[in-house]
């Protein structure tokens, strides 16, 4: 499928380092989170064969995030990728990172 992004999620992909999204560059977990996520995107003929991957709990979002779906990079964290979906492609948006997504509380 082909993906469009922002040049610094792209910095990121390639390079593994990135100024906006130092945080997940800096945290293993979720960098392995985040290429495992873009390598299934990439792979995959169609947004709907992201529903066979459990484990990325794919979802279209609601309310104020309408029109965005997600995928989580990794299941201990709350954070996930946002993107739009088109008819032959998808563009990812920003990751999101929310410790209170889902009502978690510390």
């Amino acid at each position: 499928m082909k993906i469009e992004m922002d040049t610094d999620l792209r910095v990121l992909i390639e390079t593994g380092e990135s100024r906006r999204y130092g945080n997940v560059a800096k945290n293993k977990v979720l960098y392995a989170g985040l290429m495992r996520a873009y390598q299934i995107m990439e792979a995959v003929g169609s947004i709907q064969d992201l529903k066979a991957y459990s484990f990325l709990h794919y979802e279209k979002l609601k309310f104020e995030y309408s029109g965005i779906s997600s995928v989580r990079l990794d299941n201990r964290y709350v954070h996930r990728l946002l993107f739009e979906e088109k008819e032959d492609m998808i563009t990812l948006k920003l990751i999101e990172i929310d410790d209170t997504h889902y009502g978690n509380k510390k």
